[in-house]
């Protein structure tokens, strides 16, 4: 089913760019939330929504561009979390750093995970604690390497005091910016050592990031010391959390 996922993502990415290019009107709109969604969010989760329901019809969907109210999914014990199109401001910055993101949940853990970046065409999947980076059509096996001094990466649209603060006192290290799920990605394949958050993320914005990056040998936690975990729940915002090689 991993490879089909695989597909499934790059078929999303596909429509994707094509509003990307040009090709297709971007046709930009705000959520209740005020953040933007765009033809390109929505041509993604139509062609994930089918694909899934084709490839698992016994499996339920929660996707951004359509989450189910709580009271139908209060009760599931395994279901698909699906970012169409994460890093909408990315993309609308024109800048590569957006992701296709589908996860599998089984009893609130992420068990696999594909992050497709269209853009760059450069595909993450993650499947029974093994982790993979497919690029110009070679897939090699990744994992998590330590470094001295480390690289922390942040995301590139969201900061804070406490980040700040945060890496101001962790010592030397150097920092990169960028958008997306790829942060989980960039500590999963070693480039990278650690990711700190504490602004606010929703769980479909971690989801496949998070499969990916734990089957490479990552450990996250939110700043209590607990796994990050994906039980339904009311709300759809995650803790604060790190992602980590310890």
């Amino acid at each position: 089913m991993l490879e089909q996922i695989c597909q499934l993502s790059r078929e999303a990415g596909a429509a994707i760019m094509k509003v990307y290019r040009g090709e297709q009107p971007i046709d930009i709109t705000q959520k209740k939330d005020d953040s933007p969604v765009t033809a390109a969010d929505l041509a993604a989760h139509h062609i994930i929504k089918r694909g899934l329901a084709a490839l698992t019809p016994g499996i339920p969907l929660l996707s951004e561009e359509d989450p189910p109210v709580w009271a139908v999914r209060r009760h599931w014990t395994r279901y698909w979390l699906v970012d169409p199109l994460d890093g909408t401001k990315e993309f609308l910055h024109r800048n590569g750093e957006f992701t296709v993101n589908i996860a599998l949940i089984e009893e609130g853990v992420a068990v696999m995970g594909v992050v497709y970046a269209p853009a760059m065409d450069v595909l993450y999947l993650a499947e029974r604690g093994k982790a993979w980076k497919e690029e110009q059509g070679q897939r090699c096996a990744i994992s998590v390497n330590n470094a001295i001094p480390p690289l922390v990466v942040v995301s590139r649209s969201h900061s804070d005091d406490e980040l700040k603060d945060y890496l101001k006192q962790l010592g030397e290290h150097h920092t990169v910016a960028i958008g997306s799920s790829l942060k989980f990605c960039l500590v999963a394949e070693g480039k990278a050592q650690l990711y700190p958050r504490f602004g606010p993320t929703n769980i479909w914005d971690t989801a496949a990031g998070h499969a990916v990056a734990v089957a490479a040998g990552a450990q996250i936690h939110d700043w209590q010391g607990k796994p990050l975990m994906y039980t339904p729940r009311e709300s759809f915002l995650n803790p604060g959390f790190r992602v980590s090689l310890f």
